[in-house]
């Protein structure tokens, strides 16, 4: 009887160091393999939401760029004119109402728009969390404004009716809370707003809501990992947490981890380098160009076109990206049919050209060697080879659409995503390039209206 308490004991102490896995440091954590379903998305929606969405002016950063010691004086003089003198902003919390939220709605626009994952933003640098967090008393969305649960409302419309990913944005730092405020001032030697207000957050935040991307950002780039713990808290999010074999995380735990660690990198706002990465990254970017939240004051010439939209889209998977694109909701809680607009019509081109999106991967060129701003992705199919997408931006203006970089097969056969008809080809000189017959197609006939992608299969190169 002995020897089976003791094996019992020798076994549990080995599902206990099998299980874990990754140490708190850089060389474990950097081992963890990314989750597949991270890469074959390819698109998710980014939303950011709170406060800031209350004034509806120069987006989430409105605080900081009001309260700053050399105030922004367009925000000065707004202020003025709409606030009484002892305005704080607190104050705005009472009108973040959310009165006609319906994640429903929500959920429904997301799944038209063909994303593969949503980011909520849980907290932003104001402090203020979207659901009601046990570490932040009276100045969270269940406490005041919309008097709901936001996170977790969201989460279960997004989980109910679609098959999208949910994840959360998650600020660590924060403008101008005191313990922050005296941890940047000690040169972050104390950790009082570590320990009584992120870390506590974040466990709280993954063990509620299983968010599988979670998203971290800080608003100054200050503190290191070290400061923040946030190693210790990466190793419990992939040994123990409960979506410890399918959350992803980015790149922004500390001012030594941007660019370098994390399951993805971010690096810097609307990355888009051009070129192909040696890791595998994510182009974070705006609808609007130039705020991160709902602005009141904007005019359409402000917001991308559909085209553009698709342009970064397909640079940013050519070079083995995903994209994550931003929208502001109101704080009466609605999407603004110009973001509506640009969901649905982006989803309507991804239905069509689809195939040349999902679980793709990068080809061996990223762009085409004669025709600027054409890009590639490929996939490898059994009966049809190595098969390569060409992302054409604008309709050819010549009968032949000369491409540079694939090298045919004799089995090589040219389409268009979307279109019923097999194009005439032939080969370039010395039997490198494809010459492509563009044929006449009436313009309501062709698949779509924004851009176009060819099917190359059985490919040499």
């Amino acid at each position: 009887m002995a020897q089976q308490y003791l094996l019992l004991f020798i076994c549990c102490i080995g599902l206990h160091y099998s299980n874990a896995k990754y140490t708190p440091d850089w060389a474990s954590l950097d081992t963890r393999p990314l989750p597949t379903w991270y890469d074959e998305a390819k698109f998710g929606i980014f939303i950011h939401w709170g406060v800031f969405s209350v004034p509806s002016f120069h987006g989430a950063w409105f605080w900081p760029l009001w309260k700053s010691s050399n105030p922004a004086p367009d925000i000065a003089d707004f202020m003025k004119r709409n606030y009484p003198p002892d305005f704080t902003y607190a104050d705005f919390a009472k009108d973040f109402t959310a009165e006609f939220f319906n994640p429903d709605e929500w959920a429904d626009i997301f799944k038209a728009s063909g994303a593969g994952y949503v980011v909520l933003t849980s907290k932003h640098g104001e402090g203020f969390p979207n659901w009601p967090s046990s570490h932040s008393f009276n100045w969270n969305a269940k406490a005041v404004g919309p008097n709901r649960d936001l996170v977790g409302d969201l989460a279960a419309a997004i989980r109910n009716r679609t098959d999208i990913k949910f994840g959360t944005y998650y600020c660590l730092s924060e403008w101008l809370h005191p313990l922050y405020m005296k941890d940047k001032a000690s040169n972050f030697t104390t950790q009082n707003f570590v320990k009584t207000k992120t870390m506590p957050d974040l466990y709280e935040l993954v063990s509620k809501y299983k968010p599988e991307i979670v998203w971290a950002d800080m608003v100054d780039d200050l503190g290191s990992s070290s400061y923040w713990t946030s190693k210790e808290f990466l190793a419990w999010l992939f040994n123990e947490s409960p979506v410890k074999d399918t959350v992803v995380t980015n790149d922004r735990f500390g001012q030594d981890c941007k660019c370098k660690h994390g399951s993805y990198k971010t690096c810097t706002d609307k990355f888009n380098p051009g070129v192909l990465q040696k890791f595998k990254w994510e182009n974070c970017m705006t609808i609007d160009r130039y705020a991160w939240g709902y602005r009141r004051n904007a005019v359409v010439g402000d917001f991308l076109t559909i085209h553009e939209i698709i342009s970064t889209f397909a640079s940013t998977i050519s070079c083995g990206g995903n994209m994550l694109m931003n929208v502001g909701p109101t704080k009466f809680g609605k999407i603004m049919p110009i973001f509506e607009e640009r969901l649905r019509q982006f989803g309507q081109w991804l239905k069509v050209n689809g195939e040349g999106v999902y679980s793709t991967v990068p080809w061996s060129h990223q762009n085409d060697t004669v025709i600027r701003n054409t890009w590639y992705t490929k996939r490898q199919m059994e009966k049809e080879g190595t098969v390569v997408y060409v992302f054409l931006l604008s309709w050819p203006e010549d009968t032949v659409l000369k491409l540079g970089a694939p090298i045919p097969s004799k089995q090589t056969e040219v389409s268009m995503l979307g279109y019923p008809d097999k194009f005439v080809w032939k080969a370039g000189p010395g039997g490198k390039g494809i010459y492509v017959t563009i044929p006449i197609i009436p313009w309501n006939k062709l698949p779509c209206e924004w851009a176009w992608v060819l099917k190359l299969t059985h490919i040499s190169n």
